[in-house]
Formats: C-alpha cells, structure tokens, sequence
C-alpha cells in the first residue's frame, strides 16, 4: 500500500551535537597546527546561477555525508530543495561552525517528502503529483529504483546520479578513465546498470564516478579507520607492501562538482571521475592522517592478509590493489578542480568531526590484535 505524501518546509531545531565556531565550507578558516590559504569558491561562465534560473530540485537521500553538503550549496544557489528520504532521520542538522541563524534559515528552506523509493507505485504518484526540473540521486543503488522517477517525470531537465569508479574493470595500466572497460559483476553493478538506463532512455542525465570519499560525517570509515588508531597510541596495520596507491576526494570537491554539472550542456549524457588531485600510497595516507591530526609518525606494520583468517571482520577499509582515477576530464570539461590536497583535507575532516569527538562507529581492534599478535610471535 501506497505511503503518505508529507510534503512540509522542516523546522529547524537550533540545537546540536556538531556545533562548533569551526568551519571551511563557508570559506572560514580552520585553527589548527596547520593553517592554509584557501580562496573562496565562485561558479564560472555558463554555470553562474541567477535568481531566474532556480530550479526545482528533488534530492533522493540528503541527510547524509554528500546530501548534506549538496543541499547546503543549491540552497544558497536559491534552488527549492526537496529531500525524498524514510524519514528515520532529521532532515537537516546543523553542521561544524554553523551558526544558529545560518542553519535555522538553511533548515526552514528544506523541504521533505517521505517515503520509500522502493515502493515503485508511490514514488510514482508522489513525484509526479509535485514535478521537478531535476533530481540529484545521492543513494540509489539499482536500476530498478530509478525507472518509476523516469516514468513519474517526464519533463525531467536532468537526472544527476551518484555512481562510482568502483564499477571499473581491473587494470593493469591505471589511472582509470572514463572510457574504460566496465565490470558488470562488480558490487557496484547496480549503479553501472543505472547509468545503462539512464542512457537508454530520452533523458538528459550525468553521472559522477568518486573513488573513495571523505570528510565530515562521513559514514564510511575511511579515515575514521585511521584516527581511531592514532588517538589510542596503536601500531597501524597495512596489507602487504603499504605501496599500493589509491585516490580520496573530499565531499566539499565532490558537492561542488555536483553542483558544477547542474544546466551544463556540457554535462550532458556524460560520466565524469571526482575525486582528489593526487594518487597516495596506503602508507602515505596512514603518515598523513596522523600529520592532519597532530599525531607523532605512526608505526606501520605489514602482514599478509593470506596467512589470516579474520572471518566476516574487515581487517583494513580500503581495497588491497591500486585503485585510482584520472580526473582530467572534469577539470577540462567542466572547469572543476579540487580545492583540497591530501593533508589539509583530513585537518578539515579531524577539526571538524573526530577531533571534537564525533565519529561513526567505535573502535574496534580485534583484527589489529590478531595481527599483532602473530607479528610479536614472528619477532621473537
């Protein structure tokens, strides 16, 4: 049975766990041990938004890590912004260094309309009873979930998908470009059958391709994984060699060239890779989290994962390869262009999340101790 449309302008709360006179996505500074120079943002050419060009824009998710800094930037933009979410979580929270005045206007702009995108014949009443000019889909998963938005709304200007480098076929010449091979039995095949879709239909659509994300809020433990083991004074253990290179693009990089694709005839039927400027090794990244947070070098320790068996436990967050994408397209295409390097990237998300004591998950050491264990045994 068919949910109830709750289409309503959120009332913010002006309390928060997350308050905090710190802040860079507004263009503020952080005080930290290290201090950047950083020029504000400002859209160019043809994706300069006026007062007559607001649109009517449907988020699919928005209470999460990127939604929620996507929301903020095309609220300022002067779009109408619906987030489409269960309802299971507020529907905006005030960030870092947000002032109470600030989020209560951002939060009064917000509009929500709830119910689950998995309930086919509600999303397409719902949507089309409202209509949008565009939709960002921030967590759709499957190309299934995306077909009734495409039926509801047929006057759709574009549709923005959230897709991911991880549907490459594995190279042995990297970095990845968007004209690679695919890998239709990745774990992220849904999203590559998305943008099948997507294609297929009479839709002006873009997609976007990260690697691995982070910054503030972010619900992966990515370097959450990292500072938790620095703060607690641990060993960090790193499969194999530790020169494995990967790639992390922080979430302000990546709301930003959501944003920069939005009206872009550019854009248009197009997949672009998002992420960070340069490619970092695992023990690099590992000796840049704890410069980020004030930490001493860390010491690194490396195993091979072959010799145990950690069960259904995840002993290390990110893929045991190279695993890294060329972004040049973007930057030429779109005139996009990462912001933040590396280091100053992670003093943005320590300042701003776990170093004031907010994190996703507790810590837990228990692959670290069977390693350790093994390697102490090895050494005597």
């Amino acid at each position: 049975m068919a949910s109830m449309v709750v289409l309503q302008h959120k009332q913010p709360a002006l309390t928060s766990t997350l308050s905090s006179p710190l802040s860079d996505f507004k263009g503020a500074r952080l005080t930290s041990s290290l201090q950047y120079k950083k020029k504000l943002w400002q859209p160019k050419g043809a994706f300069r938004i006026t007062a007559s060009s607001s649109k009517k824009i449907l988020i699919m998710g928005g209470t999460r890590f990127i939604g929620i800094f996507l929301s903020r930037l095309l609220v300022k933009e002067g779009h109408q912004i619906t987030l489409f979410t269960r309802g299971k979580a507020s529907i905006a929270q005030q960030l870092p260094g947000e002032s109470d005045a600030e989020f209560s206007d951002f939060a009064s702009k917000i509009l929500h309309l709830k119910g689950d995108r998995k309930d086919f014949e509600f999303v397409k009443s719902s949507l089309s009873a409202e209509g949008f000019d565009v939709v960002y889909d921030i967590n759709g998963r499957e190309a299934d979930e995306v077909e009734p938005i495409l039926d509801a709304l047929p006057n759709l200007e574009q549709y923005i998908y959230c897709s991911s480098a991880g549907v490459y076929l594995k190279t042995d010449t990297p970095p990845h470009f968007e004209s690679d091979a695919v890998d239709p039995k990745s774990r992220h095949k849904g999203k590559l059958e998305t943008e099948s879709l997507l294609a297929s239909r009479s839709v002006n659509w873009t997609s976007l391709r990260p690697v691995y994300i982070y910054g503030p809020l972010n619900y992966n433990p990515v370097e959450e994984w990292f500072f938790h083991r620095l703060k607690a004074g641990r060993p960090i253990p790193i499969p194999n060699s530790g020169i494995q290179v990967t790639q992390l693009g922080h979430v302000k990089d990546l709301a930003k060239a959501f944003v920069k694709v939005l009206g872009n005839e550019k854009a248009s039927k197009e997949v672009f890779n998002i992420s960070g400027e340069k490619y970092v090794t695992f023990n690099g990244l590992a000796k840049a989290c704890a410069k980020a947070g004030g930490f001493p070098e860390p010491e690194i320790i490396h195993y091979n994962p072959k010799e145990f068996d950690f069960g259904k436990k995840k002993p290390f967050p990110f893929r045991d390869q190279h695993f890294f994408a060329s972004i040049e397209k973007a930057k030429s295409v779109l005139g996009w262009k990462p912001e933040f390097d590396l280091v100053e990237g992670l003093t943005d998300s320590y300042n701003l999340d776990f170093g004031r004591g907010t994190y996703r998950k507790e810590a837990d050491f228990s692959t670290d101790d069977i390693i350790l264990g093994k390697s102490l045994v090895l050494q005597n």
